[in-house]
């Protein structure tokens, strides 16, 4: 039965590698992977292949890179592949003519519990929100991204001390295994896809930039300590200190207490704590990376560095 399904998997960053080699590990038969072009990285500009490209060529499969999906080359080649079924995980968006050309469809996992959290970062803007719970869900592909039937998900806690790095890490093994869940699903002819329902497309989860990354004083501290998580360690939150960008990494709520400062202002003893001002409450900084410095904790950083208010 694992041998008659043909499978094409579409994956390019380190999130996809679990659900790969899950698939090839447990038998299945992963025909073809078609993931990103390399790209040039480093001062020498060197050709970097993605982290599915690598985890591919070690367990043997053959690798394809297209740069144009719509290419009658690239669809020609994917024809001649005969794939039963295509499984999406962290990929580019696919054109119709692609997702729609195996008998049995094209999956896709998504790191949230659809429909809440559509979009490029819902793992961010989960913890960014304050979410006490997020999951993992895997659904067919149609034309609106995000919206296919789904077919399976599976929840997870959100802890008070997860950032975006420790959350990221769990998911990812989750997602790995709800993926060879729905493959042995498809094979088995025991797929009952549900629509999504639309009332529950509470928050939706856009692409990050550099300007959603900036602290908004004026917010109220559990806010900011919030965005702080959802950032942390990649792309990182960020604001200025003395002119200089400054990222922050790690807080925690400070304590309550009268103060004249405004928001976006610090207290600092120069030695163990620096603390800003937020619109309701105070945030103390225990990680961060000034520009041209490197990541430090509070006390290291004030031991080397003289902060004025």
């Amino acid at each position: 039965m694992k041998k008659d399904l043909r499978i094409i998997y579409m994956g390019t960053p380190e999130f996809a590698v679990p659900s790969l080699e899950i698939l090839a590990k447990n038998g299945w038969n992963v025909i073809a992977v078609i993931t990103a072009p390399d790209k040039p990285k480093g001062r020498g500009q060197k050709m970097i292949p993605s982290a599915v490209k690598e985890s591919a060529l070690s367990l043997g499969i053959p690798v394809l890179q297209p740069t144009n999906l719509k290419s009658p080359e690239f669809l020609n080649e994917l024809k001649s592949l005969q794939a039963d079924i295509q499984v999406v995980v962290a990929f580019r968006m696919l054109p119709e003519v692609v997702w729609n050309m195996p008998p049995k469809g094209t999956f896709n996992l998504h790191a949230s519990l659809l429909p809440n959290y559509r979009g490029a970062a819902p793992i961010n803007w989960a913890i960014i929100n304050g979410e006490k719970e997020t999951g993992v869900t895997t659904f067919f592909l149609k034309h609106e991204i995000d919206t296919g039937s789904i077919i399976f998900q599976e929840k997870e806690v959100i802890h008070d001390d997860d950032d975006i790095g420790t959350l990221y890490e769990r998911l990812m093994q989750k997602g790995s295994q709800l993926v060879l869940k729905t493959i042995e699903a498809v094979a088995n002819d025991n797929v009952h896809p549900t629509p999504q329902n639309e009332s529950n497309a509470i928050h939706h989860a856009p692409k990050i930039f550099k300007e959603t990354c900036e602290i908004d004083w004026s917010k109220d501290a559990f806010a900011i300590h919030n965005l702080v998580r959802g950032l942390s360690p990649y792309p990182a939150a960020w604001t200025t200190l003395h002119d200089k960008v400054c990222k922050i990494y790690k807080t925690t709520i400070g304590e309550t207490k009268s103060t004249n400062k405004i928001p976006g202002e610090f207290d600092s003893d120069g030695k163990t704590y620096l603390t800003f001002q937020t619109g309701k409450g105070s945030i103390d900084i225990l990680e961060l990376q000034l520009e041209g410095k490197k990541r430090m904790n509070i006390e290291d950083f004030l031991r080397g560095y003289k902060i004025t208010g």
